[in-house]
């Protein structure tokens, strides 16, 4: 079943000191460990899906969190600029290499929080229909599963966007945070969930460069077909962060139940 889920930003600022000596992106850093911290408080989650922008989706055989090996290097940051703190790759880490950087900053967020359970992981280059099927297959089980989704929204707004200002991004990223908050469902015995739609295209997000529009599929199809757990477990969602501090829209948000 589908226990929780969080969206953050994709971005290897995230990470303390892939900036180097800059310190950037605190409150969206310390957001995205919080909301993390609380889905897996609140959620009780035996696993955790990492959902990422890029790659095709394929279902991963879960490891434990401590034989993950993130890396950066793929954005040219050299794993000796971060790794260290609670942000740490614990030594003897012999597993999978996590070489995708949204997949690698999902892994070292959640072992931030202070997970160091079961976690997989998948990509999300489809169509919606696809993404939706394989939300839905995640969530149809008896285990309980936490998404971990990471994505930002429009990079062109502004002036500083990594790509070329678009007006309608602004426009559009309310639109989507706006779909995001009403997505919910309801877990208790015999409910029937009604999450709602994110709503915008797969052709404008890509126009606009909104990576989270995989994800956010993702878990519009989880959450179609969430049932079970405790009677009164309604999963509602908690917008923590939204801002454009470098041009590109980051949102951190959580699905748990309160």
């Amino acid at each position: 079943m589908l226990a929780a889920a969080v969206l953050v930003p994709e971005t290897a600022l995230l990470v303390p000191g892939a900036a180097g000596t800059a310190d950037v992106l605190r409150d969206e850093r310390s957001a995205a460990v919080a909301a993390v911290r609380d889905g897996l408080r609140s959620g009780r989650p035996d696993r955790v899906v990492l959902v990422g922008p890029r790659g095709r989706p394929r279902t991963m055989d879960p490891v434990g969190l401590d034989q993950v090996r993130p890396t950066l290097a793929a954005a040219g940051i050299p794993d000796d600029a971060w790794a260290s703190g609670a942000w740490a790759v614990p030594g003897e880490a012999r597993g999978p290499v996590l070489a995708d950087v949204a997949l690698a900053v999902a892994a070292l967020v959640l072992r931030a929080a202070g997970w160091t359970g079961a976690v997989s992981w998948t990509g999300t280059d489809d169509d919606g229909v696809a993404l939706r099927a394989l939300g839905a297959s995640l969530a149809d089980g008896a285990d309980r599963v936490m998404l971990l989704l990471v994505g930002s929204l429009s990079a062109r707004r502004g002036p500083d966007a990594p790509l070329a200002e678009d007006p309608r991004a602004v426009a559009v990223d309310a639109a989507l945070l706006d779909d995001l908050a009403r997505l919910g469902w309801p877990t208790g015995p015999g409910a029937t969930s009604s999450p709602g739609a994110v709503a915008v295209p797969r052709a404008l997000a890509a126009e606009l460069a909104i990576t989270a529009w995989g994800p956010c599929e993702v878990l519009r199809g989880a959450a179609e077909v969430a049932a079970g757990g405790g009677p009164d477990e309604a999963v509602t969602a908690q917008v923590r962060l939204v801002g454009a501090p470098l041009g590109a829209t980051y949102a951190v948000v959580l699905w748990a139940p309160r």
